[in-house]
């Protein structure tokens, strides 16, 4: 392989901000969709195919079906910024693409037919003989308009756009198919390996949910507890379900709240997860405590708590029946009972068509 960008290479990063950012105050921004997959740099000289993920680590392998696409749509010679990911019906999947991450080459290649990969393209690194990386987004973008023209799956270009009010369109309307909210680049910038000079506009919510164990922080020690994080429940048909955990405290926060909560510290047999210590791999809702190969070697294990205590977190989007991303804890909530906590309280997005959105359409249902 021999590119004018050659691997590894590093993707430009966001920072997150808050509501759809002013062009005017950027020199002129390109809209996005915030795709939610793997990140993957793509190089293709000819035959050879390689495909990185986010911290450079090789991708090829697991997706098969996508190395014979790129082969076939893509531009003899190219790399391209974007990322790939898996729908089911009309939705994307994170779930399922991870389950592409496997040891067996028997099993990606019977996941490569059964539920087969996409790849979107959002940069354009380099062309031809020709490196793009120094090159601003605006003419980035209009060179791999040319260049991928044609791409109609598994192989798609991202629709883009310049409108803040389309933008604003999109990250109402986009949620319903599993995006992850909308990307803001500036049309002047060239790219920058590891540099956040995109702007990430993401969904936020709350839920009160109802505490029910913590796990210690791996600096923890018997003189010094500290909290790693909480795990969270709401209450489905009766039952406590794990939804998902809140971390991130600072080391005084995780002493306090370690101290505060060992009145509530209860045995694991007289708590509502007890009967899932006879799990012995993960299972569907990922219950604490159980192992998968994503968690092989891990202490998962976690104290019970009566589940009397209810917190208010800020969520972005869900998994399932799972929060997606780690919950941020807001504040208590002594005035909510536990019971009352349920998933009718979780904004449901509008279902919206996927196609429409990678074949430049627009339409809900």
């Amino acid at each position: 392989m021999d590119l004018p960008v050659m691997p590894p290479v590093q993707p430009m990063l966001a920072k997150a901000v808050t509501g759809i950012p002013d062009p005017a105050k950027h020199g002129g921004l390109s809209f996005e969709p915030k795709w939610d997959g793997f990140r993957c740099i793509v190089f293709r000289d000819g035959d050879e195919v390689e495909l990185t993920s986010r911290n450079t680590k090789p991708l090829t392998r697991y997706f098969p079906e996508l190395v014979a696409a790129i082969k076939e749509q893509l531009p003899e010679r190219i790399v391209l910024d974007g990322e790939v990911f898996v729908a089911v019906g009309q939705r994307l999947e994170f779930e399922v693409l991870q389950e592409r991450i496997h040891p067996a080459k028997s099993r990606v290649d019977m996941l490569a037919e059964k539920t087969p990969a996409g790849f979107v393209a959002f940069d354009l690194l380099a062309l031809g003989d020709t490196s793009y990386v120094d090159r601003p987004l605006a003419e980035r973008r209009a060179a791999m308009e040319e260049a991928l023209a044609h791409l109609d799956g598994p192989c798609f270009l991202t629709r883009t756009t310049t409108d803040p009010a389309e933008a604003e369109l999109w990250f109402e309307e986009f949620e319903g198919a599993g995006l992850d909210g909308v990307i803001a680049k500036p049309l002047d910038a060239p790219y920058v390996q590891n540099g956040r000079t995109m702007m990430k506009v993401k969904h936020e919510r709350t839920a009160d949910v109802v505490v029910a164990g913590y796990r210690e922080h791996k600096t923890s020690t018997p003189e010094a507890p500290l909290l790693g994080s909480l795990l969270l429940g709401l209450y489905a048909d009766g039952e406590l379900q794990h939804i998902g955990v809140s971390a991130s405290f600072t080391a005084a926060r995780r002493a306090e709240l370690i101290e505060e909560l060992q009145p509530l510290v209860c045995p694991i047999e007289e708590h509502p997860w007890g009967r899932w210590q006879e799990f012995l791999t993960a299972n569907p809702d990922r219950i604490p405590g159980t192992q998968s190969r994503w968690s092989a070697g891990k202490d998962l294990g976690f104290t019970p708590l009566r589940p009397e205590r209810v917190l208010e977190v800020k969520y972005d989007h869900m998994e399932g029946r799972r929060f997606r991303h780690t919950a941020q804890f807001k504040r208590w909530r002594p005035d909510r009972d536990p019971e009352s906590c349920g998933y009718d309280q979780l904004e449901e997005p509008v279902s919206y068509d996927l196609a429409r959105i990678l074949s430049g359409g627009d339409h809900h249902e």
